[in-house]
């Protein structure tokens, strides 16, 4: 069965939608299948994987509020090479319409009940807020990916995050956990990122990613070329800080898959 991982942080600027794309990109190129999913109405993750959000024939929207065939709302020829559900302002309608139905929490899990076995990797890119969508991408989730700037007021964040986490698995999805903590937009030279990144490492432990992602002007500048980073410039040192975390989070599943057959 696959891994289905969203994506979130409630604190926007992170690279949470650059992390999504990214990631999504390069598992698709271990030869994995992927599928990404835009829940953010914004839908900056559907244009950074080259697709149209004013022309997308369908979107989040039907999967959830219309119950759709997730087949049906599947764009499966993207920048990335990953299968792709997008978002657009119509999503901002399935989070109201949302509060109107029974079991409201668990849509979109239902919804992904029938493609778990078929992809390797799902990933779900948060709004930057805790709302029904969210809510609902935590229920359908085994793990939490948290992407965060180093620096004193994402420290608090992650704290509130990481409470938001325990409490809705609480409620809507006990096997939830947090799957990791990554580094965005390094600076080494940065005394107080070096700083904040010992205290994350002195709390968190394992949980925090050995890869860091430096801030790089490819990774800021493939969004608006509609592709991800290692199809824009395979050469920058973001492209290959995503491949890094691609091969991280895999050799980590191999690691746990191990030890389930040991015990």
């Amino acid at each position: 069965m696959g891994r289905v991982i969203a994506v979130a942080n409630q604190k926007g600027g992170v690279g949470k939608t650059t992390t999504s794309v990214n990631l999504a990109a390069s598992m698709a190129a271990t030869k994995r299948k992927v599928l990404l999913i835009d829940l953010d109405p914004q839908g900056n993750a559907t244009m950074g994987s080259g697709v149209d959000k004013y022309d997308v024939p369908k979107t989040a929207y039907e999967l959830l509020i219309d119950e759709e065939p997730i087949d049906q709302v599947t764009v499966k020829d993207t920048s990335g090479f990953f299968d792709l559900i997008a978002a657009n302002s119509d999503v901002t309608a399935a989070e109201i319409k949302l509060m109107e139905f029974f079991a409201r929490e668990v849509r979109l899990r239902n919804a992904l009940a029938p493609v778990r076995d078929y992809y390797d990797y799902i990933f779900i890119d948060c709004p930057p807020s805790l709302n029904m969508l969210t809510v609902n991408a935590m229920a359908a989730a085994d793990s939490v990916l948290v992407p965060m700037q180093c620096e004193y007021y994402a420290l608090e964040g992650l704290t509130a995050l990481v409470d938001t986490i325990s409490k809705l698995a609480s409620v809507v999805n006990p096997e939830l956990q947090v799957e990791g903590i990554l580094r965005t937009m390094f600076d080494p030279r940065n005394r107080l990122s070096s700083d904040v990144s010992d205290q994350l490492k002195q709390h968190f432990g394992k949980k925090v990613y050995r890869t860091v992602i430096p801030r790089n002007v490819r990774l800021a500048e493939a969004p608006s070329f509609g592709k991800p980073a290692m199809y824009y410039d395979k050469t920058s040192n973001g492209s290959k800080a995503y491949l890094a975390l691609a091969g991280e989070i895999i050799r980590r599943h191999e690691e746990e898959a191990q030890a389930v057959v040991v015990d």
